[in-house]
């Protein structure tokens, strides 16, 4: 019953970095063009969400008062 323990920080450690080695292979894929197209057409909209939700919160920051 005394079987090692993984810490919930050494759990996100070791999820994050998984993660960051999916992220990577996916990314050379891309940049070779061996991405499969349905793939391609969610990663841009993906993008293209992000963006638009980065420009909003900056627009909203910039008409926030300064305190």
């Amino acid at each position: 019953m005394s079987e090692p323990l993984i810490t919930r920080e050494q759990a996100f450690i070791e999820a994050r970095w998984a993660l960051d080695v999916a992220r990577e292979r996916r990314d050379r894929d891309r940049a070779a063009g061996r991405l499969d197209p349905a793939a391609e057409l969610v990663l841009r909209r993906i993008e293209r969400e992000i963006r638009a939700e980065q420009a909003a919160a900056q627009a909203d920051a910039a008409h926030r008062p300064a305190a």
